[in-house]
């Protein structure tokens, strides 16, 4: 993956921000291949017709990102195009690609809820957006 001159200037930084050190603790504590392993068989596939799903590892960041800052899905979406940190946590290049949107989002988290694979944090009597 050819990085950008952005991300080049961002890595030869000298100091490491909050967010970098929090996202590096979140990617290091994480069990990713088990969460993968358990969304695997409830996650679109790609099929002839139609555009092809986005990667399950760059929508399971993605949430997990949104759920760490405690943002809307909006909100992640326009993090990740503000923030290298979180661009790079979610593993999007800017050069190469845009960020899922929040609709794609809003899927994801709604395939995660009616197959229980997550705890709804709405209260009761409220829908789920």
């Amino acid at each position: 993956m050819q990085k950008s001159f952005s991300d080049l200037e961002y890595a030869a930084k000298k100091k490491l921000t909050r967010r970098d050190r929090f996202l590096a603790e979140i990617d290091k504590v994480t069990p990713w291949s088990q969460l993968h392993q358990l969304i695997t068989p409830f996650y679109p596939k790609a099929e002839v017709a139609g555009r092809p799903p986005i990667g399950l590892a760059r929508m399971l960041r993605m949430y997990v990102a949104q759920q760490c800052f405690g943002l809307s899905d909006e909100g992640i979406e326009d993090a990740i195009y503000d923030s290298q940190a979180i661009r790079g946590f979610v593993g999007i290049g800017l050069n190469r690609e845009s960020a899922p949107d929040a609709t794609t989002l809003l899927k994801f988290r709604r395939n995660t809820l009616l197959h229980k694979l997550v705890r709804s944090t709405v209260k009761p009597g409220r829908e789920v957006n």
